[in-house]
């Protein structure tokens, strides 16, 4: 039976980059002359946390932030933007969790979407932090990657492990 599974998955190494243009980026722009301003990528709690001087800076690099990821191809919605916080400094800080794999809420409201479809033998199973979509005919899976795709949902979705 066809196959294929619907997951939410983030290119670390291009988040990584983005966020290394971003520092270039601030370093040349004649506003941020004279306040230190500082964006860390952790990999391993996949978080970033901005530091900088005031609350128009970090509307600023939130702001070349998502430019940035949007051009290199990262959905900005996998950025999760937390309080901004006032340092002992005098200046504000911001921690921005990204997003990834699809969380048990939104899980079951693709496997709504689908179902409220009412294709014949298409099943949709939740996998840890993915959706597996089964059905006899790929022309039903495509029909399910379509109305997804047009979908507005809260996390951006990639369609893999097509099988035959």
């Amino acid at each position: 039976m066809p196959s294929f599974d619907i997951v939410s998955q983030v290119d670390m190494q291009e988040v990584d980059n983005a966020v290394n243009n971003v520092l270039k980026e601030v370093q040349t722009r004649y506003d941020f002359r004279g306040i230190t301003t500082e964006l860390t990528l952790n990999r391993k709690d996949k978080v970033l946390n901005l530091h900088t001087g005031d609350e128009m800076k970090i509307r600023a690099v939130r702001e070349m932030l998502i430019s940035h990821c949007m051009r290199r191809k990262v959905d900005p919605k996998v950025l999760e933007f937390g309080q901004e916080e006032p340092t002992s400094g005098g200046t504000l800080k911001q921690q921005i969790k990204i997003r990834e794999g699809i969380d048990k809420d939104n899980a079951k409201k693709i496997v709504k979407l689908i179902k409220d479809q009412k294709l014949k033998k298409i099943q949709a199973a939740i996998q840890d932090e993915q959706v597996r979509v089964t059905g006899k005919q790929l022309d039903d899976l495509q029909t399910v990657i379509q109305m997804l795709n047009s979908k507005d949902l809260e996390l951006p979705l990639q369609f893999v492990n097509m099988k035959n």
